[in-house]
């Protein structure tokens, strides 16, 4: 069904086939609303339309092309944006009762972006309230379900971006990710998606900046970033190149094959031990890789303490996510506190920026398991998982992503198979700080060896 319909291509061919006149902007917008009218009641990915000007936008698109014009390299590509970026004349809620009504009069930058690169926005996509969960589910419009299996969560918070993408409703989604809101739900629905470096990519109009409800806030959060999610590693590179900030850093050369590249396999730790049968699938990954050329260390990991590294991390994170000083919020850091933090985290970054000078990529996991089933009582403290026979705290799900996030670095995710159960895994490729076009480029011939996106049973 891929190779015929549309829809489950990827961005550079729907825009390709657009520019050659043989796909029309209006009729692939048709095409992704009929996939949203057939499943979405199923999945409830896409919780806001905005379909008229949108058309408006496509037909104007299609006549462009006709006049042998383009707007860009996303010329005439209908898409939704998760639901807590600002966008223009089309609500925008972050999830939360407080902005029910919200209708930014201004895009957030990055939409400004894939505006003037030529994309349509037609929708939003779900997430929790504020952003604050690895499922996506909230008191307006309900909950999202995972494509593959619908009694399990497509993960969150980016979580109804990624079943978008995954069902073929949009043509790629923009995330955000400050504790594995892009990564995880990549992995937990079988799509590509980018962490990009902290900074590379302007997150002015995000509505979870606390206090700053209007979209057009300026104060970008730490660690939070914006990153796209697709069903190609070629759309979320040339999506970076749309979104990125101009960079003093000079980026590596481009890689050309896995032969002869440095990569560090870190899969099984014992802090922060994955499935038993994720890590068989990540290990074979990298046989994979092995017999393709590259040169694969297992068990390769920076020298830092890693139960202490990740609990940082989310610690950081969640101080991101408040402005609130400690006399206002018990347990909340005060400025000395966080600056004694801030200075550990610097130096955890020397211990990473060490560790690359050894190899080109880390490969990890993405998080401890496939995609869980919901599980919506008590909070983040209260929750339990279940990995290997072992409970575990459900905080402990924020591990992996936190450990990569809180220093700053890029992360792109690759599918790598289905488990015995048919859910999607998911691999983290990670690179030093700003050079995201080293893990994309990895993504990209690790496809070569593990496979790619597959379309889950629920749209074949």
């Amino acid at each position: 069904m891929a190779a015929s319909d549309p829809t489950l291509w990827t961005a550079v061919e729907q825009a390709a086939a657009i520019a050659r006149g043989e796909l029309g902007s209006e009729e692939l917008l048709d095409q992704c609303l009929e996939r949203i009218e057939r499943v979405n009641a199923d999945v409830n990915a896409v919780c806001t339309l905005a379909v008229d000007p949108a058309r408006d936008r496509a037909r104007q698109a299609d006549a462009a092309t006709v006049r042998g014009e383009s707007w860009g390299p996303l010329h005439g590509l209908p898409i939704t944006i998760k639901d807590a970026i600002a966008t223009a004349g089309i609500r925008s809620t972050g999830g939360a009762t407080q902005l029910r009504d919200n209708v930014p009069t201004t895009d957030a930058p990055a939409v400004a972006s894939l505006k003037a690169a030529g994309a349509i926005v037609f929708g939003k996509t779900n997430l929790p309230e504020w952003s604050g969960d690895f499922q996506s589910f909230n008191d307006m419009f309900g909950t999202t379900n995972n494509p593959w299996d619908l009694a399990r969560t497509p993960g969150g918070s980016s979580g109804g971006a990624a079943a978008a993408v995954a069902c073929g409703m949009t043509s790629f989604e923009l995330g955000t990710d400050i504790g594995g809101s892009v990564r995880v739900p990549a992995a937990f629905c079988g799509v590509y998606g980018h962490k990009p470096s902290w900074g590379l990519i302007p997150t002015f109009g995000y509505l979870d900046e606390p206090r700053s409800c209007d979209g057009v806030g300026g104060v970008e959060s730490d660690i939070n970033v914006f990153g796209p999610l697709a069903r190609g590693v070629d759309d979320l590179a040339l999506l970076v190149d749309v979104l990125a900030r101009p960079i003093a850093e000079p980026l590596p050369p481009t890689l050309k094959s896995l032969a002869g590249l440095r990569i560090a396999a870190w899969i099984d730790e014992p802090v922060l031990q994955i499935d038993n049968e994720m890590s068989t699938m990540l290990h074979s990954a990298m046989d994979g890789l092995a017999s393709a050329g590259a040169l694969i260390e297992r068990g390769a990991r920076p020298a830092l303490d890693v139960d202490a590294a990740w609990r940082m991390g989310t610690r950081l994170i969640g101080e991101a996510t408040t402005v609130h000083s400690a006399e206002e919020l018990p347990g909340a850091l005060s400025h000395r506190q966080w600056m004694l933090m801030h200075r550990e985290r610097a130096r955890l970054r020397l211990v990473w920026a060490k560790f690359f000078e050894s190899f080109d990529v880390l490969m990890c996991p993405v998080t401890l398991l496939p995609a869980i089933k919901h599980d919506q009582t008590g909070n983040w403290a209260t929750r339990r998982i279940t990995v290997n026979a072992v409970d575990r705290s459900y905080v402990e799900l924020e591990g992996w992503p936190a450990l990569i996030g809180s220093v700053y670095l890029p992360s792109t995710v690759v599918p790598v198979g289905l488990t015995s159960s048919g859910l999607p895994i998911g691999i983290q490729i990670v690179a030093p700080y700003l050079h995201d076009r080293t893990s994309l480029k990895v993504a990209a011939l690790t496809v070569d060896v593990t496979g790619g996106y597959t379309p889950p049973l629920i749209v074949r």
